[in-house]
This record gives structure tokens, sequence and C-alpha cells, in this order.
């Protein structure tokens, strides 16, 4: 495979995540905090200074006040609506959201009132596609929506284990929507989730543990969970991203 056939997208935390995404050769980042809530949408500061420090790779960000469900009230999508204003003044190349009515279809309103701030910006729809009750008839709302891509694991908890259902809706997209495999994808499936789907749009995180500079902790004191491991930050690197890229190219 050629590197100008297929666009890698990593899933970034910071501006270090950011620039080891750029490093390693990726086409474009998803900034978001949150990683374990499945990502929420990263502070001005964050987003101001990733779009400064960028200059290869493009930025979009995640619009996600919250965890939790894709269900979300008029007061949320004010927010949601403001956030994507701040994006577009920032500069950001596009924006990264997804709402869902209670019975797991696709808000036809909601999103159609986010699409209107995000004129004339890169959208993909993230991995609330994953909690649609008819994914396929969803995929077809996205496409009327004008969404540009859609973020899936075929539905599974794995974009490898989601191989059979990517591949079905690779299909039925065609050339009218961009599919984009994530959640899982690495070094050691990559070339399989796209030789087994002929998906050429993957998301990953590429990070990696690094130990906290802190010579003294406090082993009393919790900021979230108790027992949470708060002595490491996970970062992507540039070395995996790298990897990753090449483990799909050398395929």
């Amino acid at each position: 495979m050629k590197r100008t056939e297929f666009e890698i997208e990593i899933c970034a935390n910071s501006v270090e995540s950011c620039l080891a995404a750029q490093e390693g050769g990726a086409d474009r980042v998803e900034l978001c905090m949150g990683i374990p809530e499945g990502g929420t949408t990263p502070s001005y500061g964050e987003i101001k200074v990733s779009r400064q420090m960028l200059t290869t790779t493009r930025l979009h960000v995640i619009i996600r006040n919250r965890g939790g469900d894709f269900l979300y009230t008029p007061l949320e999508l004010e927010r949601m609506t403001a956030d994507i204003d701040i994006c577009k003044q920032l500069g950001a190349d596009g924006v990264v959201f997804g709402c869902l009515t209670a019975d797991g279809g696709i808000d036809q309103k909601a999103n159609a009132m986010l699409m209107e701030h995000a004129k004339g910006m890169s959208v993909t729809f993230h991995r609330a596609f994953d909690r649609c009750k008819d994914p396929q008839k969803a995929l077809e709302d996205l496409i009327s929506l004008g969404f540009n891509r859609i973020l899936t694991s075929g539905q599974q908890p794995s974009a490898k284990e989601g191989i059979p259902f990517l591949k079905k809706l690779q299909q039925q997209a065609g050339d009218r929507i961009k599919i984009m495999a994530g959640c899982g994808v690495n070094e050691g499936n990559i070339a399989q989730i796209q030789k087994e789907t002929g998906v050429m749009n993957f998301h990953f995180s590429a990070r990696e543990p690094q130990k906290s500079q802190m010579k003294y902790f406090n082993p009393d004191v919790f900021m979230g969970a108790k027992g949470a491991d708060e002595d490491t930050i996970m970062l992507t690197t540039e070395c995996r991203v790298r990897n990753t890229i090449h483990a799909l190219l050398d395929e």
C-alpha cells in the first residue's frame, strides 16, 4: 500500500500527544480529554496551543461535554454549539460529535443544529454510532446530514472483533462517506483489519505509560477512584505512531 492511499488519525489527549502524532506521520489528530470516559471536550488552552504547534497534521476536536450516553438536553446542546464556535475561532480543521435519540436512532434535529455551526469544517460522527440500534439506517442518515466520516469499531468492543461488520459498512458506504476503524487498533492488527474490511481510514491512540517525575506521593489520598494509578501519565509516542503506520505499509 502507498501512504497516500489511507488516512491515519491519532486520538491525542494533550499537546504533547499531538506533537508525537505529527512527528510520527499522522494525517490528523482528534484532541480530547477524559479518555477513560470515551473522550470529552478539551480546554480552550489545550486547543489553542495545539493549533499553534501543529503545522503538518490537521486538528480535529471532540465536542462532548460529559461522559455517559449520547442523549443530550437543550442546555447541553447549547454548550456544544458554543464549543464548536470556539473551535472554529481557534482555527481547528474539524470537530467530532454524535447525538442519538432515546431509542437508539440518529437525532436528526440535534445533529443538524451542530452541523450548522460546523459549516466549513470537516465533521466526524464518533463512536456513538456503535450504540445505534440500526447502524445501517444510521449510516444513511449520517450521509444525508453531511458528515464526512464515521468512527466505528463495527459495533463490537474493538475494531478487530468488529471486522465482519466493518466490512459490511465499508461496502454500504462506498465513496459516499468514510468509514474509520477505531478502538484497539495497533501495530499487531491494523494490517489485518485493512485487508479483511477494505477500510482505508484508521483511528488509534498509540499511547505508552510515562512515569510521573514526582518524588513524593501521599499513599492515602487519591484525586479520583481509590487505588487508581495516578503515578503514570499515558501519552502518544512518535515511535508507536510510526510503527503502526509501517505495519500497514509493509503488508
